[in-house]
């Protein structure tokens, strides 16, 4: 590195130094060289070269242009030595404006080349775009007052570090701004500017005018803390100009200026009034403006007085924008007074203006009294004559009484009556005026006015003569007239002059004054005012004093030396006024002068301000002499000579700049001296003086040259070296100066090798640097570059050849990415090649692919989207590892820009997939892919187009209109949706239609498909409302529907909540039409004058908001709307409120009926406003009186006021009641609650059958809240489990099932869906097409013809029994033979069977097949003998051969083995079929059972839900016993559970023993065949009474059937129950082993289903198939220690009064049944186990007792067995008397009277009454009934009461009958229950808490 400063001219030279720049010198060098800002030159990477060139700064003048050039300067170039860093040049402080930009210099040497770090304030640089580091330093640019402090430059190598510090301060540049900018005003007036200074501080504030500097004086004062303020007082015309202010810091000047314009601003009247007339009291206003400057100020008179101000007078005064004065007087209520000459007057500093006119205000004439006038002489007078009043003749005046007036050219009288005198004469115009007023013709009226005249004072011209210093002034003022007394003063220059001070006297007579100077000087120069004044006026005069001066020398011009090249000032200072002009002349040569010449005065002499001479850069041709003449006019001219002397300083006139030199070579160095003598000559190194004696290589010789007064000296270097390659200087040295020539001495040799470095590596090529840091001192002539791949041998590099010198850089291409390269360099000069260059090791970047994917592949995945796959591309176009790929996709269709969109996903493999998802529907796209690594993107691939799949319309049809045609028929017509919005191919449309009934339900949902834009629906339901939807669709599926504003909110509520504030709530539309995106509300307010409603939104889900910011006791309108995306919906109805600060408490929820489906959570809210805060309390309608909500797992009350509901049952609907109440008042709402629940089960018959279809009717059951939408019909083969299922509209009540099998059974069953779900199934009935198996007819001959080889069959004997028949198989085969021969055939007609052998017998076997079964046939026939004879029957044959006896006993025990294997399995599978019969016969009986008679409880339930579980396992029956959370598990030591007897005392009642225990079992739902899970039992119901229930709820409460069965026993203590079927005394333990008896019966609708279950055909089997369900009870694995037996049943029929009695103790069925048409008892007996069985039933699971009342004892099912013990008293009476079966008969017609009871009611049996009915209605009852002995025990005093409707209980004494009667039974209220409770009572039992002594003893098994 080098440094080479450029010092700009000295400071005299410049008015600033910013007037100087540097201009850099054409450098071609490449960027090795820097110009700073300051004009140093800094050459970085100095090079050899860099010394034979010679370096010149030129500055050139800013504004002069001049130039001026340096000496030149050579470089020394060195070989680089290691060398600690220093700095060449830095700075130390500095200070720049904001805004600019600096260079801090930090420019360092040392080797290595040091490193450059900056710190400001201690930390790094900041990263700021406008901080830039440079070599010469660091540039800031933009600067920045934060950018003010301590900037730190370190510099450091592996030698050592050196830093330098510097301060720089950054200011703001001085802003000036002067106001006001432009100021018109008038003489005398007052201005003020004002100067505002910004920017930096300690800044000097000074005044000029017109570019003079401002003396403070009379009329300028300066103030303010730093002068920023100038007033100007009184000021004058001569102050007009351009006034500037300055501001200047530290070199810093800012100015700003402005324009003041002083103008005689006398005021002028620029509008005025004019004369009139008016009436009094009418009003008048008059106007007057003026301009003036300053603005005038206007005065108003009444006949010379002030206009009076008063309520009838006022005034009013303003100016406008222009400058003008206006002013007006009003008078609101004029009177005579009034009248008269209105003068307006306007004034300033600088004059005054006035108008005048009158105004007569009609009434009787008179004249104000008039004052005496004084007038001015010499100007104009105005004399009013005050006359006042309208009208008058004329006014006259008069003066001294006779004389008329006018009577001179100066007087003027007026129309108005005003007198003008012009130029008021003394004398002539003094004296009495009179004004004379006619107001008759005969009479006038007078008054009188006297008139002074005032003579002004008048000066006589003076002036001034010319004068000089030391001279005597004398001038005198004279008033040459003017009345006395007269005042006289002097003014100087504005100031008033004191007589006596500076030499000044005063002398003042009576209209004389003078003005004496005793000795004049030039103090006295000035203006001179005098000033006269008296009474009438001030008049003044002025005039200017001059004093000069001759010129005289203050400084006397002198001999002096001047020194070549130096600048040089001749002094000459002159002084004399004016000021005297200085001339300078010069004489050249050193002799006598002989003629003087004026100096021309160039940019290299000037003549300074305090005339002297400046020569800078002193010439030889400028010596000799020099005149300094000066004058100024007065007197003569001063001069005075001096001599120049030039000497010249020692300088070197010859040397070489530069010289060559071989290393190891002689080489002489000269250099020519001249100068004044003596001169030395001295030779140096660089910086060392070069000494011959201590250093034998140099030698120096010096010769002085007498032709040319030179001095030539010689140096010799023996021999030339590297380290001679450096700068050697001759000095030559004199008196009066320095001269030194530099030689820059070059040794050439062979350069070093450069210094190679990698300066950028890309994928094909790489950019080398290099440094050449010797070159020999011989220009390098080029470079040679080689290269290889690293595990190359050097052999086969390559090359680069012959590189220009003038580059150090190259770029090597056609390389391969991501390879390793091995490089090295050479370069070469005219000496020779170097050495090789350190050998660089290289990898190459990657580049992008140069392939692109392969196997691209796109698939349309969804409308939207489309999957694209791709392998990458080819391994050798990879150039690196693949990073990822860029699919681009565009549109390719009409509309497209055709521009793709980019997607980016990474690499994971070879193969490559990604979905293009958010595309458009059903339009075609193009795809390309590209492969990217770390260098870039690869081409892309082919574009592949792909449509995406086709999706549903986005918009319905248009224009939709639906016609009636007939009652069942309409027409519904639309247009197609727009083309746009199809998304796919339109393949048609669809119709949905539905029902919409009375209750809001809507009906099953059907829809028809077209392709036409019209269908017709028939079968509608008639007089119905129907809901049509129409929809397009495509292949993709159908699209919207359309949509519809949302209708008006149902209800609207507003409350206040505050003084400024109300609350609204709102419920949601009826018919929203669409989701709910937000609500409107509207709040107006009634004559307030808005024309428009505020409007608030509201969130859709909280339907409550608070409009805040109202006005207390104002009535405000507010309404609502919904907002869906088709639109804002009608509002709804519009309601008042009125904020008010404390309020009656107002609920904000709704009233009314809230529809839920079952086991949903309910929230009813009941929200609450009020002052004070209103209390909550909710209740519920229970019959006559209200029931408080009590909160529990089941009911919570929020904090809110909510009322939730968790899983609501059928028994939580009602009647809620919401109270909020405060002090001043309460509020209710009362909402209904209706829980829906799954439909009941249909009533299902069979009302046809034929071959192939089977008619079914039903009945449907309660629709459990909401409307029926459809039935589903299952129905399957009987044999199978394949259930098919058949949806049936829901008006219908029948159906056909068609295309069935003939002869077929098959199973039925039927279910009723509405919107909560699909119901209880039915009963499952089945039914048999008609038709049977095929028979032969046996009076149809079987063959009709026979011979010996050929037989024919009559096929016709066959009768297909009604179903066709659909093949016959025939097997035949001689008699004694194994093979059978078959024949297949599916004709009726003959058959031949041939090739038969004659005289043989045949066996033959015949079936034929048929939809219904097969039918058999067997038979033996025999051929002919070959001559038509018949052949014998065989016979046996005996004492055959032994082959054949052998054989026989052979085969016979297999056959016989084989024979009972076949057996065995047929036995097997006929049992197992035969039991699989009867376990479906009993779950039929037991699904119809389970569905009849549903009952209720009056006993609350809790717990959560646990219920039972009905399980239907085949070919095992499984027992579930049931109530989990009651079960004890009985272990060894615990055989037991005592029973107490206070657990039944409340509950027995002493007149019976007879006791029944009631289970509750709910409905279930099949769905798949026999086997039946009831985990998902309806959930809903719960068995609790209750009291208030609504009679439109009570009809879907019927949810659970509910069986009594009672059992009656012989007084035997019963305490305890056992696990083993045995009956424990209380006190002894005795086992008791009698049987138990149980009844059963079936009420009128369960004989009615039973009826159902029956076919035509099938009919007489019912019985059959109860009585095999309780047998099946016998298989059960936890009764198989009872003995179980079926002991009898009871059969009536209706048409006779005959029953039917049957035992069977051990067999499988009952034979002696008769076909029943009526109800019917059937009873089984189960006795203890054996005692052997003992054991096993130890570990039975049995329920935990607890109480039972007696109105619990209702019906059992029949797979249902409960073992309730009790305690036996006399007393006790029956709940569930013994009726004879007929009785049954009667109980539907006495059902209604019981579900109106309300309490248990016992008939005395003394006054019990018999009933009769008749055939048809109610007949004789016979009271008493046979039974078994074992079977059935009474009490021996027996009472007997009606059993609730279809429950039917058995009973009978020991040995008597018992007599039956008809009264109210406890539980006959029929009321439903819900799932819930039923699974509550499974864990919590009926009623089981023993805590509250109440609640039913039942134990359940349920057995299928």
């Amino acid at each position: 590195y080098t440094y080479l400063t450029c010092p700009t001219p000295p400071q005299s030279f410049m008015h600033t130094h910013t007037h100087l720049k540097i201009i850099s010198s054409p450098l071609s060098s490449g960027n090795r060289f820097f110009l700073t800002a300051y004009g140093a030159l800094y050459i970085s990477d100095v090079q050899k070269e860099d010394a034979l060139s010679t370096y010149r700064c030129i500055t050139k003048h800013k504004y002069s242009g001049e130039t001026r050039q340096s000496n030149g300067a050579r470089l020394s170039v060195l070989d680089p030595t290691e060398t600690p860093p220093s700095v060449m040049d830095s700075f130390q402080s500095g200070e720049v404006q904001v805004g600019r930009s600096i260079e801090l210099p930090c420019i360092a040497s040392g080797y290595p080349n040091p490193t450059i770090r900056w710190l400001k304030d201690g930390r790094p640089l900041p990263a700021d775009s406008r901080w830039t580091r440079r070599l010469t330093g660091l540039t800031i640019s933009d600067l920045r007052l934060e950018d003010s402090g301590n900037y730190i430059c370190e510099v450091t190598n592996s030698f050592g570090s050196k830093e330098v510090t510097g301060r720089l301060n950054v200011i703001e540049p001085l802003r000036v701004t002067l106001s006001p900018k432009n100021l018109k005003t008038g003489i005398s007036s007052t201005v003020i500017l004002s100067c505002a200074v910004q920017g930096s501080p300690q800044f000097t504030v000074s005044w000029f005018r017109n570019t003079e500097p401002i003396v403070p004086d009379q009329h300028f004062s300066i103030q303010g803390a730093h002068n920023e303020t100038l007033f100007i007082t009184a000021a004058q015309k001569r102050h007009s100009g351009a006034y500037q202010c300055f501001a200047t810091r530290k070199g810093q000047t800012a100015q700003d200026f402005s324009i003041i314009l002083l103008e005689d601003g006398t005021p002028r009247i620029v509008s005025s009034f004019s004369e009139r007339v008016v009436a009094p009291g009418e009003p008048f206003s008059l106007m007057c403006a003026a301009k003036g400057a300053p603005p005038p100020t206007i005065t108003w008179t009444l006949d010379d007085e002030p206009v009076a101000r008063d309520s009838a007078h006022r005034a009013s005064q303003y100016t406008l924008s222009d400058g003008s004065t206006v002013s007006h007087v009003n008078v609101s209520n004029p009177q005579i007074r009034d009248g008269g000459v209105y003068r307006c007057a306007a004034r300033n500093s600088a004059g005054s203006a006035e108008y005048q006119a009158r105004i007569n205000v009609r009434g009787p004439p008179s004249i104000r009294a008039m004052r005496n006038i004084t007038a001015v002489a010499g100007r104009n007078t105005f004399i009013n004559c005050r006359v006042i009043g309208y009208p008058y003749y004329s006014i006259k005046w008069f003066k001294d009484g006779t004389t008329p007036l006018p009577d001179n050219h100066r007087q003027v009288v007026y129309e108005n009556g005003t007198l003008k005198l012009s130029d008021v004469q003394k004398g002539t115009d003094e004296g009495a005026y009179l004004c004379s007023v006619l107001i008759q013709p005969q009479l006038s009226i007078s008054q009188t006015v006297y008139v002074t005249v005032k003579v002004p004072p008048l000066i006589q011209p003076f002036d001034f003569p010319p004068t000089s210093i030391g001279k005597l002034m004398y001038i005198a003022c004279v008033v040459s007239s003017g009345d006395m007394p007269i005042r006289i003063t002097w003014r100087k220059d504005g100031q008033e002059i004191v007589s006596g001070t500076s030499g000044v006297t005063i002398e003042t007579k009576e209209f004389m004054s003078s003005l004496q100077i005793s000795k004049v000087s030039l103090q006295h120069n000035g203006n001179y005012t005098c000033i006269a004044s008296n009474d009438a006026a001030t008049v003044s005069s002025e005039r200017q004093l001059i004093v000069t001066v001759p010129p005289g020398f203050r400084v006397q011009p002198n001999n002096q030396d001047g020194i070549y090249g130096k600048s040089e000032v001749l002094n000459c200072s002159v002084e004399g006024y004016p000021p005297p002009k200085v001339v300078w002349k010069h004489a050249k040569g050193i002799g006598n002068p002989q003629q003087y010449h004026p100096v021309p005065l160039t940019g290299r002499i000037q003549i300074l301000s305090n005339g002297s001479l400046l020569i800078r850069h002193v010439l030889e041709e400028d010596r000799g002499y020099y005149l300094c003449q000066a004058s100024n006019g007065v007197g003569s001219d001063i001069s005075k000579s001096m001599m120049l002397t030039v000497k010249i300083p020692a300088m070197i006139t010859s040397h070489p700049n530069t010289t060559m030199a071989i290393k190891g070579q002689n080489k002489e160095l000269n250099c020519t001296a001249r100068g004044e003598y003596p001169i030395i000559i001295r030779w140096e190194r660089g910086d060392t003086v070069i000494d011959p004696d201590r250093n034998p290589r140099y030698s120096i010789t010096t010769n002085p040259n007498e032709k040319s007064d030179e001095v030539i000296s010689t140096l010799k270097l023996k021999p030339a070296e590297r380290g001679d390659s450096v700068f050697f200087s001759c000095h030559a040295i004199n008196s009066y100066g320095e001269g030194r020539g530099l030689i820059q001495l070059t040794v050439q040799e062979p350069p070093d090798p450069p210094e190679l470095e990698v300066r950028e590596v890309k994928d094909r090529s790489m950019n080398l640097r290099w440094t050449q840091r010797f070159d020999g001192n011989s220009i390098i002539t080029s470079y040679d570059i080689e290269y290889k791949n690293k595990s190359d041998p050097w052999e086969l590099k390559h090359a680069t050849r012959k590189i220009s010198p003038t580059n150090n850089q190259a770029n090597i291409v056609e390389l391969h990415p991501a390879s390793v390269y091995s490089i090295r360099m050479y370069s070469y000069n005219k000496i020779g090649r170097s050495q090789a260059s350190k050998e660089l090791t290289i990898s190459t970047e990657e580049a992008p692919p140069d392939g692109p994917p392969m196997d691209v592949i796109l698939q349309p995945m969804t409308s939207q989207s489309i999957r694209v796959t791709w392998k990458a591309p080819k391994k050798e176009l990879q150039n690196g590892v693949i990073r990822g790929y860029q699919i681009g996709y565009r549109e390719n269709g009409p509309g497209s820009n055709g521009q793709y969109s980019i997607v980016e996903m990474k690499a994971t493999g070879d193969s490559e997939v990604y979905t293009l998802d958010n595309l458009k529907k059903f339009a075609q796209y193009g795809v390309v892919v590209q492969a990217f690594n770390r260098a870039g993107t690869g081409p892309s691939s082919s574009e592949i187009n792909a449509t995406t799949l086709e999706d549903v319309p986005s918009q319905p049809p248009q224009n939709i209109r639906a016609i009636t045609v007939t009652s069942d028929e309409a027409v519904i017509t639309w247009s197609e949706p727009p083309r746009m919005t199809l998304n796919g191919v339109l393949k048609g449309y669809r119709v949905v239609f539905w029902s919409l009934y009375p209750d809001g339900e809507w009906g099953e949902m059907q829809n028809i498909t077209t392709t036409r834009e019209q269908v017709e629906l028939k079968g509608l339901e008639k007089f119905t409302n129907y809901s049509i939807q129409v929809l397009a669709y495509t292949q993709a599926g159908d699209g919207v529907k359309k949509k519809n504003d949302p209708g008006p909110p149902a209800g609207i509520k507003a409350v206040p909540s505050s003084a400024t504030s109300v609350v609204v709530s709102w419920l949601p539309p009826i018919k929203p039409n669409g989701i709910i995106r937000k609500y409107t509300i509207y709040c107006s307010s009634p004559g307030s004058g808005q024309p428009a409603p505020s409007e608030y939104e509201a969130n859709p889900e909280l339907l409550i908001y608070r409009i805040t910011h109202l006005t207390r006791g104002k009535q405000y309108l507010i309404w609502a709307a919904a907002v869906t995306t088709a639109g804002r919906g009608n509002i709804s109805e519009k309601v008042t409120v009125e904020p008010a600060g404390k309020a009656p408490a107002k609920i904000l929820s709704f009233g009314g009926t809230v529809t839920t489906p079952w086991m949903k959570e309910v929230r009813l809210p009941c929200s609450s406003v009020g002052e004070p805060t209103p209390t909550i309390k909710w209740t519920k309608d229970s019959e006559d009186t209200t029931i408080p909500v009590t909160q529990d797992g089941h009911r919570n009350i929020l904090s809110n006021g909510t009322l939730v509901l968790r899983s609501v049952k059928a028994e939580d609907s009602g009647y809620y009641t919401c109270t909020a109440t405060n002090t001043l008042g309460f509020d209710t709402i009362i909402v209904n609650l209706l829980v829906q629940v799954p439909p009941d089960q249909p009533r299902l018959t069979v009302s046809t059958t034929s071959t192939s279809s089977i008619t079914l009717a039903w009945i449907p059951g309660d629709n459990g809240g909401s409307s029926i939408r459809g039935f589903v019909l299952q129905y399957s083969v009987d044999n199978t489990e394949e259930w098919k299922d058949v949806f049936i509209s829901s008006s219908e009540r029948s159906f056909k099932l068609d295309n069935l099998r003939c002869g077929t059974w098959y199973k039925v069953k039927l279910a009723a869906k509405n919107s909560v779900g699909a119901g209880r199934i039915s009963e499952i009935i089945e039914a048999k097409t008609h038709g049977r198996e095929p028979q032969f007819n046996k009076d149809q001959p079987l063959f009709t013809h026979i011979n010996s080889t050929h037989a024919r069959l009559n096929l016709q004997g066959w009768t297909s029994g009604g179903c066709p028949i659909t093949a016959v198989l025939l097997e035949f085969r001689p008699k004694g033979t194994w093979a059978w021969q078959s024949v297949r055939t599916n004709t009726s007609a003959d058959i031949f069977l041939a090739e038969l052998r004659e005289a043989t017998w045949y066996e033959l076997k015949m079936k034929a097949c048929n939809s219904a079964g097969c039918g058999n046939q067997s038979s033996q026939f025999a051929t002919l003998d070959y001559d038509g004879s018949t052949i014998p029957p065989i016979k046996s044959a005996r004492g055959e051969g032994d082959d054949v006896k052998k054989l026989f006993s052979i085969g016979c025990p297999v056959i016989l083995v084989t024979l009972g294997m076949a057996l065995l399995f047929i036995i097997r599978k006929k049992r197992k079929e035969k039991r699989l019969k009867r376990l479906r016969d009993a779950k039929s009986l037991a699904e119809m059972l389970i569905s009849k008679n549903n009952r209720s409880f009056d006993t609350p339930v809790k717990g959560p839900p646990q219920g039972p579980r009905l399980h239907i396992d085949i070919p095992r029956v499984q027992l579930l016993i049931e109530d989990k959370e009651g079960i004890k598990q009985i272990g060894e030591d615990k055989a037991t559970i005592p029973v107490t007897d206070t657990e039944f005392s409340q509950s027995v009642n002493p007149q019976s023993f007879c006791t029944g225990v009631s289970v509750h079992h709910p409905a279930l739902i099949q769905n798949t065949g026999p086997l039946i899970d009831m985990s998902d039992i309806r959930p809903g119901t719960n068995p609790v009474s209750r009291k208030s229930v609504k009679s439109a709820h009570s009809t879907r409460n019927r949810y659970s059937s509910q069986w009594t069965l009672t059992k009656c026993q012989a007084s035997t203590p019963a305490r305890t129950l056992t696990s083993d079927w045995r009956t424990v005394g209380s006190q002894h333990g005795i086992t008791v082993t009698e049987s138990d008896s149980y009844s059963a019966s079936l009420s009128q609708d369960t004989d009615k289903g039973r009826n159902s279950m029956v076919s035509t055909e099938s009919a007489s089997s019912t019985y059959e198939e109860l009585a095999r369900a309780y047998e099946h009870a016998k298989l059960e694995e936890h009764l198989q220690h009872a003995k179980f037996e079926i002991t009898e049943c009871f059969i009536s029929d209706s048409s006779s009064d005959q029953m039917t009695t049957g035992t069977n103790d051990n067999a499988d069925s009952m034979t002696s049944m008769s076909t029943p048409s009526e109800p019917g008892i059937c009873r089984f007996t189960a006795s203890p186990p054996k005692p052997q069985d003992y054991d096993r039933g130890k570990n039975v699971a049995v329920p935990i007792p607890h109480r039972a009342n007696k109105s619990e004892y209702c019906n059992l099912p029949l797979y249902m067995k409960t073992d309730p013990f009790f305690r036996k008293q006399a007393e006790l009476h029956d709940p569930c008397p013994v009726v004879p079966p007929r009785e049954a008969s009667i109980r539907s017609l006495a059902a209604r009277a019981y579900h109106t009871q309300g309490r248990h009611m016992t008939l005395d049996p003394s006054k019990q009454q018999a009933l009769t009915l008749s055939h048809g209605g109610l007949s004789s009852l016979t009271s008493t009934a046979t039974l078994p002995q074992r079977t059935l025990t009474m009490p021996s005093t027996s009472s007997t009461s009606l059993a609730p409707s279809g429950a039917v209980a058995a009973g009978a004494g020991a040995s008597t009958s018992s007599t039956g009667g008809i009264g109210p039974t406890p539980g006959s209220s029929k009321v439903g229950g819900s799932r819930d409770s039923l699974l509550e009572s499974s864990s919590s039992g009926l009623g089981r808490l023993q805590k509250q002594n109440a609640g039913a003893y039942s134990k359940s098994y349920t057995l299928v």
